[in-house]
């Protein structure tokens, strides 16, 4: 009963802390509530595996705002930051890749 026990616990902690391929990144969540049209689940998925793999965390919220405002994504590709030109060669690097790798989905 003790190691039942203690394996509900443990679980109870431990389970939820574990990434699993249903979370969504950013990207793609802001992809999937996007209106357009080719926002498919399948090609938001295959953003979102790219995203995962070229931006942190934070640079990926960066760039789902894009989505609501792409003035955002305007200011920051004129911006004369050397923070905000580091983050917008990574972000076309991150666009490159994810269309090169979901194209035709």
């Amino acid at each position: 009963m003790n190691k039942t026990l203690i394996a509900a616990i443990l679980s109870a902690f431990v389970i939820p802390a574990i990434p699993t391929s249903a979370a969504a990144s950013a990207i793609e969540s802001a992809c999937l509530r996007s209106d357009r049209a080719q926002a498919t689940r399948a090609l938001c998925r295959c953003i979102g595996s790219v995203a995962n793999e070229t931006l942190t965390r934070s640079e990926q919220r960066r760039a789902a705002a894009f989505f609501r405002d792409p003035q955002l994504a305007q200011d920051v590709r004129m911006s004369k930051s050397d923070r905000d030109n580091a983050f917008w060669a990574r972000y076309r690097a991150f666009g490159d890749r994810a269309e090169q790798f979901c194209a035709g989905r």
